[in-house]
């Protein structure tokens, strides 16, 4: 299950997404969303989790619970939307 994190600290690592949902089972990947231009995070991200019952139960536990002092949203990821391609008029 993919699951999305919001409200992060700008200043959580992928590692520290792993470590916070690995106690609730095994994280396959997990991924801090940063600016292509900064580098800088844009404080969400997304962990993956193949166990779907350690996934739900990292959702429950860790909604709403603070991350480094920020409350943290937590909730399965929504299917990402398709963007419409911009065209420049030059």
């Amino acid at each position: 299950m993919n699951i999305y994190i919001g409200n992060l600290d700008y200043d959580v690592t992928e590692a520290d997404l792993s470590k916070t949902f690995g106690e609730f089972g095994t994280v396959s990947r997990s991924n801090v969303i940063t600016d292509k231009f900064t580098g800088r995070s844009k404080g969400f991200g997304f962990v993956e989790m193949p166990n779907d019952s350690e996934a739900n139960e990292a959702i429950s536990n860790l909604n709403e619970s603070e991350m480094n002092g920020r409350k943290i949203r937590v909730n399965e990821a929504k299917p990402r939307e398709e963007r419409p391609v911009s065209r420049s008029r030059y």
